[in-house]
């Protein structure tokens, strides 16, 4: 990013304190440790009055609705789901010129709903908290509703489900934006997982898929797959090394990540690619060997799903030696 981007969080009564501070922890906290130009970021209103939050707290925004026309992305952390409209009407027409420009725009939980109120949904895939998607459907039924997924992008609208998964599509812009050695450094400062796709369950038993589960023999089949990421692993050399049945591993791994074993290595793999491309100057066919794809087609192929990039572009964009200005 060569010049800073400037962020708009919404301020609107009724807003949660925790997904806007997601918001402010994100985007909105100062990182020398960086060495990078970061983020502008503004908390603004439809006024400059005080404004009531749930939870019995007040927060007087920073800027007023201006801010909204020269946001290069604006965050919605929620809407008033009980009301018609569920957020002021200025605020409406404002996504609505944002959108038309461009802008990038983040809904948190049923901030989604403000976004459908706008008409920034229609015929578009979307996701929220699972607790407001049928009451979502029914409102706008032209929607493409993704209800148990922790996050949908679709061009330059972002929604995401409820408080965790707003960290989840923060550190996914962050990414986008500047790389996932970056991304990687804000989710550790966090103290959260630096990464979850966003097309992960909401609601499975244990949602922190990084940090390995509390049973000491799969932690050590986790710690031994990362460690052997170049080799051409099965579910049943996995199984194998947890001393499971390929059948239990493949169902106990769902329970506990939420994805299967072969989605999450090759998420992994992914990773590792992009540490690699930011990092080194290994060539293609080398990466591709000490991720364990094998070929730098079979990298390709799997880097432009999961990144909606070649890997050579993505090298290009974050190459580590070639510093922001």
């Amino acid at each position: 990013m060569s010049a800073p981007h400037l962020v708009v969080a919404s301020l609107s009564p009724g807003t949660n304190p925790f997904e806007l501070a997601v918001a402010c922890e994100v985007f909105g906290l100062v990182r020398p440790e960086l060495e990078r130009r970061w983020y502008d970021f503004l908390v603004a209103g439809t006024s400059a009055e005080p404004v009531s939050l749930a939870g019995g707290m007040t927060a007087t925004p920073g800027a007023g609705i201006e801010a909204f026309d020269r946001a290069d992305t604006i965050v919605v952390p929620n809407a008033d789901t009980t009301r018609r409209p569920a957020c002021p009407p200025e605020l409406t027409d404002a996504l609505r010129r944002a959108d038309a420009r461009g802008a990038r725009i983040i809904s948190y939980c049923s901030g989604a709903f403000a976004l459908a109120e706008a008409g920034l949904l229609d015929g578009r895939p979307a996701t929220t908290h699972w607790y407001y998607a049928e009451r979502l459907m029914r409102g706008w039924p032209t929607i493409d509703l993704r209800p148990d997924v922790l996050y949908v992008e679709d061009g330059n609208i972002l929604t995401s489900a409820g408080t965790a998964a707003a960290i989840d599509v923060s550190l996914h812009v962050v990414r986008q934006d500047h790389g996932a050695e970056i991304a990687n450094l804000v989710a550790r400062r966090m103290v959260v997982p630096p990464h979850r796709d966003g097309g992960q369950a909401q609601y499975i038993a244990r949602p922190v898929v990084d940090a390995p589960p509390s049973d000491h023999d799969f932690a050590t089949t986790l710690d031994w797959i990362l460690a052997n990421l170049a080799e051409p692993l099965t579910v049943e050399d996995m199984a194998r090394t947890a001393l499971m049945s390929p059948r239990t591993f493949a169902r106990r791994f769902l329970a506990d990540v939420g994805e299967t074993p072969l989605q999450w290595l090759i998420r992994q793999r992914v990773h590792h690619a992009q540490e690699l491309l930011e990092t080194t100057d290994l060539g293609l066919d080398r990466i591709a060997t000490e991720c364990g794809f094998g070929s730098a087609a079979t990298l390709r192929q799997h880097f432009q799903r999961a990144a909606a990039t070649t890997p050579s572009a993505y090298r290009r964009t974050f190459r580590r030696s070639s510093q922001p200005a």
